[in-house]
């Protein structure tokens, strides 16, 4: 495809969450299953395989997020949504399949270095607030003890930040290589200079998605909480959480579309 940087109006960050769902209800249990076969295997592969499963299911991420675009573009063409299209980019050619490669291995490995950075900062205390809030014998004043403790913070906001930066040159790298035929490096590069560009669209969609997640959480907790079922909440959040994640991976075919143009 002839590869074209658009100009983006702000509005459009609301148009891709928006498109994302008209798409998602279209095939929702395919899009479903394609992400929760990717979780699954992601599961699967790093509980064989410790340290080295682990770093493979970080790798695949590239591919998930192209994945889902391809499967977003067949179910705007009436065609099926399946799991073969996680890797059917990896079916193309020889040049662009070693750019993919070389993406997922670089995603893959910076990725593992913000955890372990995460973990040097937290010092194990996401871990441990985990554990106790999965935990029925967890005491309120332990639970509180941890959430106030600076290293806790800090450690999530060096983890969000690291990965924010991480995201940015990958958001369209898998399909600008993918699809326009770029190398890795430039893929990159195109990528980060895409997003700075449409930077404003870019904050109406996060501010978008944040709101749908905060706007559902205060549904659930005010509905559940009048039927006195507030026990109820994390129930629903297990299949919401699994609908908004899967909508959003829908959502990167828009925002690659309006940001260079739609595939040939």
């Amino acid at each position: 495809m002839a590869l074209s940087l658009h100009a983006v109006a702000p509005q459009k960050g609301l148009a891709w969450v928006r498109q994302a769902f008209v798409v998602f209800f279209r095939r929702p249990l395919a899009f479903t299953v394609l992400f929760a076969l990717f979780l699954f295997g992601g599961t699967l592969v790093a509980g064989l395989v410790p340290m080295v499963g682990r770093v493979l299911a970080l790798m695949a991420v590239p591919l998930l997020s192209l994945g889902f675009m391809i499967a977003t573009r067949a179910a705007l063409q009436d065609k099926p949504v399946h799991p073969g299209q996680l890797f059917e980019a990896l079916r193309g050619d020889g040049a662009r399949r070693r750019s993919l490669i070389v993406l997922c291995v670089v995603y893959g490995v910076l990725t593992l270095l913000i955890m372990t950075i995460w973990g040097w900062v937290d010092g194990g205390r996401f871990d441990r607030w985990q554990e106790l809030m999965s935990s029925r014998d967890a005491k309120p004043e332990e639970i509180d003890a941890l959430l106030s403790d600076d290293r806790l913070l800090g450690g999530i906001v060096v983890f969000l930040g690291l990965g924010s930066l991480l995201s940015i040159p990958f958001w369209h790298a898998p399909a600008l290589v993918y699809w326009g035929g770029q190398g890795a490096a430039q893929a990159l590069f195109s990528s980060t200079l895409a997003l700075w560009r449409t930077r404003g669209a870019f904050l109406v969609y996060m501010v978008a998605w944040s709101a749908v997640v905060m706007l559902f959480g205060l549904l659930a907790a005010t509905i559940f909480g009048l039927l006195g079922l507030r026990t109820m909440i994390p129930v629903a959040a297990l299949p919401a959480g699994l609908m908004f994640s899967t909508a959003f991976y829908v959502s990167l075919y828009f925002v690659f579309v309006d940001t260079f143009g739609t595939p040939d």
